[in-house]
């Protein structure tokens, strides 16, 4: 076993030991990707001021979430197929962020679904992703068997009324499970951990679908009606809908515009997450963290505003913070991690991003996560 020491060790791991189609499902973006390299590339932008001679005893990166107690201002993200990346992996990722004391996200399209994670962590409370789909009966169903399951949040993604193409995976040709061309089978046949995994599991597909709408009883009929059910005419009305309909927390993901971050609170949401989908919806849109500053300037003294997209370390989270994000969440860093190790390198990934974090926090002369603030940034070296 390779000696881990970043997410980057992690990404290596996980190309090596998952499927050309997941792994690539998981680590690329919409159009030239462009985005997508910048979610990260603009992070190493900021600078950070380093301070000496600060009494460093007592540290903690303990914050809150939504009201919720987090070991550090860190959530597992909502995303797709994870259970693809490895066998059962949903159910893995969610025990590793129980253990860790931080958010779980679980997606919609995954493959385990509400029940199975539920079940297998003891019905510790989750979040859980929700689009708005023309079928709204199917809409209030999830609603309730998110409830059912303990959930604690709703997160709403409000940017995929329209699906961003990802090259990738249509030249893959993307599927759950996957499809048995001789150039899968062969690739595949190189991934003999991953094969085992899969072998090992009855969850294969879209779990919180097959079997909860009538007429969807395979991989056929499932696509055709996902491809169908993306609404074009979600609006904020649906928005309210929603949050009627749960009554529980309610965080909206996908805020890129100062304008649509105040539409974000008169929705009366808890928090909203500034996001472009992790640089796989529009091409050329700007960076989660050069985005971030104006909309906490708007709306941060009313509403909690968390970010995602790009972070790849602590450094990435204690830069979030400093400008002005209550909390972020990590996807293909955990994913990476996932792949390559299953619950430990879920495990892991926080790991390294926790001594990340609590090592530069110290090295920028603060010993408290939730005293942050642009201070520790280098003048005119951030995003403003």
């Amino acid at each position: 076993m390779p000696v881990i020491t970043n997410i980057e060790d992690l990404r290596v791991l996980a190309k090596k030991r998952v499927p050309r189609m997941f792994y690539d499902y998981a680590d690329s973006g919409s159009w030239t990707e462009g985005t997508y390299r910048a979610n990260e590339s603009d992070f190493q932008r900021i600078k950070l001021r380093q301070r000496v001679a600060i009494n460093m005893d007592n540290r903690t990166t303990a914050s809150t979430m939504i009201g919720q107690p987090v070991t550090m201002p860190v959530a597992l993200a909502p995303v797709g197929l994870t259970g693809m990346q490895h066998a059962d992996g949903e159910i893995l990722a969610a025990r590793a962020a129980k253990e860790f004391g931080v958010p779980f996200t679980l997606s919609t399209m995954s493959i385990c679904s509400l029940e199975d994670v539920a079940e297998n962590t003891g019905r510790h409370p989750f979040w859980f992703q929700v689009y708005v789909i023309r079928d709204r009966g199917f809409i209030e169903r999830l609603i309730e068997r998110a409830r059912a399951a303990n959930c604690s949040a709703l997160v709403l993604t409000l940017d995929l009324q329209i699906i961003g193409q990802r090259h990738k995976d249509l030249k893959n040709g993307l599927s759950a499970p996957p499809k048995m061309t001789l150039a899968n089978i062969l690739n595949m046949m190189s991934k003999p951990r991953w094969g085992l995994g899969m072998l090992g599991t009855e969850r294969r597909g879209f779990r919180n679908i097959i079997g909860h709408v009538s007429g969807i009883e395979d991989m056929g009929s499932l696509s055709q009606w996902t491809a169908s059910q993306f609404d074009p005419t979600l609006n904020w009305n649906d928005v309210e809908w929603i949050k009627k309909r749960w009554g529980g927390k309610l965080i909206l993901k996908g805020i890129q515009d100062v304008e649509d971050a105040r539409l974000a609170v008169s929705a009366g949401a808890d928090a909203l997450i500034v996001s472009n989908h992790g640089g796989r919806q529009l091409d050329g849109a700007e960076s989660s963290i050069r985005a971030l500053p104006p909309i906490v300037d708007a709306v941060g003294k009313q509403i909690e505003v968390h970010m995602d997209g790009g972070i790849r370390s602590g450094q990435d989270v204690l830069k979030a913070k400093a400008l002005g994000a209550h909390g972020v969440y990590v996807g293909r860093s955990y994913i990476y991690g996932l792949g390559a190790m299953g619950q430990a390198g879920v495990t892991k990934s926080l790991e390294i991003i926790h001594k990340e974090l609590d090592t530069t926090m110290a090295l920028c002369g603060r010993t408290d996560i939730n005293t942050i603030d642009k201070s520790i940034l280098l003048p005119g070296h951030y995003p403003t």
